[in-house]
């Protein structure tokens, strides 16, 4: 199972190869100032469950598995930020902070629910602008 540490990392690590970067555990290391070796053990956990393959010095690939979960927690954020920030109108930092505490917690069904009352109010509101 993931831990939000491990989702955490597995986020970072998504977004840094998705702009074409070469990431190695330092990286991750500095990013969420914790010990190398910290990184080490938590990578071999990710390579363990087929997330990523950890190459030690050469550096980290994401697989497929890696792509579609670090995919999933991105829309929990992002489905949760927008919920915060533009339907209950909290300020974006405080928004997206809460996000990121949440994204790791939030049963999907729950989510969900979340992400169609958002629309609806979304869509209220826009149709409300149009009269």
């Amino acid at each position: 199972m993931l831990t939000k540490s491990l989702e955490d990392y597995l986020e970072f690590i998504y977004f840094f190869i998705s702009e074409n970067k070469d990431i190695k555990a330092v990286d991750i290391a500095n990013k969420f100032s914790i010990s190398r070796a910290s990184v080490s053990e938590a990578l071999i956990r990710l390579a363990d469950m087929d997330f990523i393959i950890y190459e030690g010095r050469k550096g980290i690939k994401i697989t497929q598995k890696g792509m579609e979960e670090a995919k999933k927690i991105i829309n929990k954020h992002r489905i949760l930020l927008k919920f915060f920030n533009q339907v209950l109108n909290i300020e974006y930092k405080k928004a997206n902070e809460n996000a990121c505490k949440i994204e790791h917690v939030i049963d999907d069904d729950v989510l969900n629910k979340i992400q169609l009352f958002s629309e609806f109010c979304l869509k209220k509101a826009i149709n409300k602008e149009l009269i």
